[in-house]
């Protein structure tokens, strides 16, 4: 990029913007069959699981306000940068106290850095993101969002590297992240987003050999190991996205909690047995 270009870009830090929205039961209803759970009836007054405040707070854009790739065009709150990848690169929560079902929620959004880099695949732009979400006059969830944007790969470029994973773990989930619930979780966060539902598109324009599980659907995958197996709830998490999972592959969600059961060590592995994301969760 040109660095007149990226100046121009890091104009949009320090842009805010807030949304508000009402806890509803069915979203969460929802999710929990799509992640195959087997829990009661949401009812007013319960407690949302920590990360699915992502059920909430939707941007509808009318059909003409989206791009090739799916996605809102470039520009608003986003500044518009010119690469044509974009991911879910990771980010850190902390999660003050639970927001409830029939709860009035605010979230207050901040782009707090624009960065570029020069990576092995070409150049890179980092945006975060910080979101404060509230409940009455009380914050609930603070959160800072990483997205990284990157140049499209090349017909014939090798893929790049993994790194193994751990061979065994303490809590292991193994799933396939087949097209239907790719579908389903799309659906619930209005992602419509190409490169989770469109083959053709994913390998002809992003050059990818498949459908590509979600970031945000890994990250929810990993808190909800923890929910099964740890006693306490998390209260902070951090998280990187580091290599992609496709729709083709099995792949396992993974926790290795510490001795003293204060925090565990998380991670998704593809079909490889190399990372796909990493993350710590604080209890």
């Amino acid at each position: 990029m040109m660095s007149d270009e990226f100046d121009r870009l890091r104009q949009w830090v320090g842009k805010k913007e807030g949304r508000t929205d009402t806890v509803t039961a069915w979203p969460v209803a929802a999710l929990a069959a799509t992640l195959d759970r087997n829990d009661p009836e949401p009812q007013p007054g319960d407690a949302l699981p920590p990360g699915w405040h992502w059920l909430y707070f939707l941007e509808a854009k009318p059909a003409s306000g989206l791009g090739p790739d799916g996605h809102p065009k470039r520009g608003g709150f986003l500044p518009p940068v010119p690469l044509p990848r974009r991911m879910w690169a990771g980010g850190r929560i902390e999660f003050l106290r639970p927001l409830r079902i029939g709860d009035a929620i605010r979230r207050d959004s901040e782009i707090i850095s624009v960065e570029s880099k020069q990576g092995k695949s070409g150049s890179l732009v980092f945006v975060t993101v910080r979101h404060t979400i509230s409940a009455g006059h009380a914050v609930a969830v603070r959160e800072e969002h990483d997205i990284v944007y990157r140049d499209a790969a090349r017909p014939g470029d090798p893929p790049p590297q993994g790194k193994p994973a751990p061979a065994q773990a303490a809590w292991r989930r193994s799933l396939i992240g087949d097209p239907v619930l790719l579908f389903r979780y799309s659906a619930l966060i209005f992602n419509a987003h190409r490169i989770h539902y469109d083959l053709d598109y994913v390998k002809n324009e992003e050059h990818y050999p498949g459908l590509i599980v979600h970031g945000p659907l890994q990250t929810t995958l990993l808190l909800d190991l923890c929910r099964r197996n740890a006693p306490r709830p998390v209260k902070k998490l951090d998280y990187r996205a580091l290599y992609p999972v496709f729709h083709t592959e099995r792949f396992t969600v993974n926790g290795n909690p510490a001795p003293d059961g204060a925090t565990a060590e998380l991670w998704t592995a593809n079909a490889a047995g190399n990372y796909a994301m990493t993350g710590t969760a604080v209890f």
